[in-house]
């Protein structure tokens, strides 16, 4: 980075569309400091595999550039076979259009799959994927030196030339020129900043994701397969995983998967989310014990210690709202557009925030006021729109209904 009389632009937190920003003012030379809660790069799993859509992919290209993103790309798994296709956890079969009579939902819920497969092959016909792991290393990569570790933002302060972070001790940050708030569901920068406007919500499903050997995938085959079980006593159950080429007869390996259920059904002991291991493994086969044997193998033999628990958000469904624009401070990400996993949306609308903020940042070399609104002005429409689809379909298939009398997190 350039050394400069220009302060930094401040980040709070070390998620993907932080460090993808950050990668982007690393390109345009534009100095950063990033604060990020945890103790360390490995501190928390990293959850479940995120399938790139073209939107996505997009992003992420114009900010690594021809040579960052042929890295990228070359650590990204492309997933052909069946495709996105729906199997009956039971029976083991695909579920085929018009088996059964449908309900308008239903009809509604196919119609968005439909073009939520369409959304998904992103490249030359085939589905793109990444760990959330790998690609937060990828991102990382050049920015190490500028991640500050335990400095958990929780609110900043404006200076009549900047704007400085506070951190959970009381303790401030060096002036920087603007803040950018990338800290997830919990930011407190986003709440701020937008005066309580920006809520994420609570819908009350949980979900469980973990891995296992490539070899307990090998009776699914290759594809991206959405396993339903309508038959449990306490409601639907769903679980997504991304079976890919080339890898099935590695036992050293792994797939990851995620399951899913209506609200009520996955609960973590003492609604501790936190927990990982035998506490989510042992929920995630209990729910799929009677589920058929092609698609049981992959819970009965995954890696117990890399199970976990997740809570299943979203924003406003209505869109992103509006608030009065902080010329020094915005944000990207889950902390102004939390998704339901319903579709993979997020992170691909994460990493256009990203990139947009970093262009316009660019073209200013570096903070002008204007960027923010610009940023928030464009954003709002993607965002607003990624939101609506995303809760649409959580709502048709996991079946959550939220509004503003909602549990917030």
């Amino acid at each position: 980075m350039a050394s400069s009389n220009q302060k930094p632009i401040l980040i709070a937190g070390a998620g993907l569309s932080s460090l993808l920003l950050a990668q982007s003012l690393l390109r345009s030379k534009i100095p950063f400091l990033i604060f990020e809660r945890d103790t360390s790069f490995s501190f928390r799993a990293q959850g479940y595999r995120l399938r790139l859509s073209a939107e996505g992919l997009d992003a992420i290209e114009t900010v690594l550039g021809p040579e960052g993103f042929k890295t990228f790309w070359e650590a990204c798994g492309k997933t052909g076979g069946g495709g996105f296709a729906a199997i009956d956890a039971v029976t083991g079969e695909l579920i085929v259009e018009g088996a059964k009579q449908e309900s308008k939902e239903e009809v509604a819920d196919k119609i968005k799959a439909k073009e939520l497969m369409e959304t998904l092959s992103s490249r030359d016909g085939k589905i793109v994927g990444i760990s959330r792991g790998d690609m937060r290393k990828l991102f990382m990569t050049g920015c190490e030196e500028y991640v500050q570790w335990s400095h958990g933002v929780v609110s900043y302060e404006l200076t009549p030339t900047g704007v400085r972070a506070v951190f959970a001790d009381g303790s401030k940050s060096i002036e920087g020129e603007m803040l950018v708030g990338g800290e997830g569901i919990y930011s407190k920068v986003a709440r701020q900043v937008s005066k309580g406007k920006l809520k994420v919500y609570d819908t009350g499903a949980r979900g469980i994701h973990g891995q296992a050997p490539t070899t307990a995938f090998k009776e699914l085959g290759e594809g991206v397969w959405r396993i339903t079980d309508e038959t449990n006593a306490k409601g639907r159950v769903f679980a997504i995983t991304n079976v890919r080429p080339g890898d099935m007869d590695d036992p050293n390996l792994e797939f990851g998967w995620t399951m899913g259920a209506v609200p009520g059904v996955i609960r973590a002991p003492n609604d501790d989310l936190s927990m990982i291991g035998k506490p989510a493994a042992d929920i995630a086969k209990e729910l799929a014990a009677n589920w058929h044997p092609r698609i049981r193998a992959i819970f009965e033999q995954m890696n117990e210690s890399n199970a976990a628990f997740w809570k299943i958000t979203c924003s406003t469904p209505g869109g992103v709202p509006e608030w009065e624009n902080e010329p020094r401070v915005t944000v990207i990400g889950d902390a102004v557009h939390s998704m339901t996993p319903a579709g993979g949306i997020g992170a691909n609308t994460a990493v256009q925030d990203s990139a947009l903020l970093g262009r316009l940042l660019a073209e200013a070399g570096g903070y002008k006021e204007g960027v923010t609104a610009a940023y928030e002005k464009e954003m709002r429409i993607y965002g607003s729109r990624a939101v609506a689809t995303s809760y649409g379909i959580a709502k048709a298939q996991f079946g959550v209904l939220i509004d503003e009398n909602s549990n917030t997190v």
